[in-house]
């Protein structure tokens, strides 16, 4: 989905497919809040599971990976453009604009080599198709996405994100907890984790919204549903980089592929 906010994480567990300039980190809370049931269900009234969603700095943390911002629950409802093209992974009429666009992408000094390297491996996966927004990672300068390590998200989550801004701006942090990757992760694990928390910066929502993969049932669609991307499929693509839960190194699917090159 597409919103001012957040997040996108993927959850390591059983289940498993074979398939630099300082930034200013964001201040983490000591221990994440419980919610109101009127906080539950505007959660809700998104399209939005509000089970185990918990208070954090930036707003609330939902269905372990997205952010929903104080102003995204005002909003009362996410709006949907019912004539734009999605895949099964549907999106808000908020994507990024200014088309053809650079995003420039910076990598916190407080993580490892590792995440520059696969910070580096994702923007060649996303430039490699010929879209109309390409990606640039910088060491100095001002980043559309700063990608930061915060080891106080939630046990399991590897990474969250947000989703672009009314303005038509990717979201513009993207968390990662290293610990969670354990001792030794792959190069390409870890680029397959950006490039999922990328696209949700831009737009994507997880392919298995309506049925996650790894737990958690039917994420909502705020009551509008998917529109299908012409030749995808109407089930699941568990192959896509967008799907809730990842083991390993996942490319972009034909699927995938054609549902980035209809929104950008």
């Amino acid at each position: 989905m597409n919103y001012k906010l957040l997040s996108a994480t993927l959850l390591v567990g059983s289940f498993m497919f074979t398939s630099c300039s300082d930034i200013n980190e964001p201040t983490p809370l000591t221990q994440q809040q419980s919610i109101s049931t009127q906080t539950a269900n505007k959660i809700k009234a998104l399209g939005f599971n509000p089970d185990n969603a918990s208070r954090i700095a930036e707003g609330y943390l939902v269905e372990k990976d997205v952010i929903l911002t104080d102003a995204d629950l005002a909003k009362g409802a996410l709006i949907f453009d019912k004539t734009a093209p999605k895949e099964e992974q549907y999106r808000t009429t908020q994507l990024v604009t200014g088309l053809p666009r650079v995003i420039k992408v910076k990598v916190a000094t407080t993580l490892s080599t590792l995440f520059v390297q696969a910070t580096d491996e994702m923007i060649t996966r996303y430039n490699s198709l010929g879209l109309l927004i390409t990606f640039q990672r910088i060491t100095s300068g001002t980043a559309n996405i700063n990608i930061t390590k915060d080891e106080t998200l939630p046990s399991g989550v590897l990474g969250s994100g947000g989703f672009p801004t009314s303005s038509g701006n990717p979201y513009s942090t993207i968390k990662m907890k290293p610990s969670t990757f354990g001792s030794a992760p792959s190069l390409g694990f870890v680029a397959t984790v950006l490039t999922h928390e990328v696209g949700h910066c831009i737009g994507f929502r997880h392919t298995d919204y309506m049925a996650r993969v790894c737990g958690g049932g039917n994420e909502g669609s705020a009551g509008i549903g998917a529109i299908l991307i012409p030749g995808t499929p109407s089930t699941i693509d568990k192959a896509s980089f967008m799907i809730s839960c990842a083991g390993g190194n996942i490319p972009f699917s034909a699927y995938d592929k054609i549902a980035l090159d209809a929104l950008y």
